[in-house]
């Protein structure tokens, strides 16, 4: 057994060092990761972009020209609202589902690319276009998931299933 006797100077200077150390970085939480989550939906593991703040949750999934089948994005707000998302300026299709503030599917919607703005479209007008054609939450959410077309029906799912998600962590990155 060694005890602080018997460690004298520079050692005893490198043993705390390397005590506070542990403490510091042992005892706390890793990093939260605030560019992806990784998440598993009935077996298939998702790396999903966070869209946590006004501008990302605004940008979404804009100007892709690809989706891969494992990609996406999750989409968290500060609180559960009504909500209504459109393909303004997206490229490609998308499967869109949201999720109550338990995690609960609201609603699943297989999001269709609309014709690009036109060159002499100005964007007031293409906007009008495209809220046209929204798709609801139909209750109050507080997330959406994003994926590659064809991914609700390739895993299977359905209206008020669960998502496990870290609901809390996710609650608390929201801005």
């Amino acid at each position: 057994m060694v005890t602080q006797t018997m460690i004298a100077g520079p050692a005893r200077v490198l043993l705390g060092l390397l005590a506070a150390l542990v403490l510091v970085t042992g005892c706390s939480s890793p990093p939260m990761d605030t560019e992806h989550a990784i998440v598993e939906v009935h077996g298939h593991i998702f790396t999903l972009e966070y869209a946590i703040d006004p501008q990302t949750r605004r940008d979404g999934l804009m100007n892709r020209t690809h989706l891969p089948p494992d990609g996406g994005m999750l989409f968290v707000f500060p609180d559960a609202a009504h909500r209504n998302f459109w393909m303004a300026h997206c490229l490609v299709d998308i499967d869109l589902i949201f999720l109550d503030a338990r995690g609960h599917i609201t609603a699943l919607h297989r999001m269709v690319a609309l014709r690009p703005q036109g060159e002499d479209e100005s964007e007031t007008a293409y906007e009008a276009r495209v809220r046209e054609k929204s798709y609801p939450s139909f209750f109050r959410a507080q997330f959406a998931l994003e994926f590659q077309a064809g991914t609700i029906d390739r895993i299977g799912l359905v209206f008020d299933e669960k998502i496990d998600l870290d609901l809390d962590r996710l609650k608390r990155l929201a801005r």
